[in-house]
């Protein structure tokens, strides 16, 4: 027969819900800097054409 599971507690429940929300602002945080550094063209982990390349392959 089926057996019921155990409860899970408030902490765990509320342990597990603070990491994968911290997950989630890590990874938008790192997201806004490479977005950023690559509207200033400071990026160096984002590879992209720039005009000038276009301009030379015609």
């Amino acid at each position: 027969m089926a057996v019921p599971k155990k409860k899970t507690s408030k902490s765990k429940r509320n342990k597990r819900r603070a990491t994968w929300k911290h997950q989630a602002a890590v990874q938008a945080q790192k997201a806004l800097s490479l977005g950023k550094s690559v509207l200033t063209n400071r990026s160096n982990s984002f590879e992209y054409p720039s005009d000038d390349d276009e301009d030379d392959e015609e």
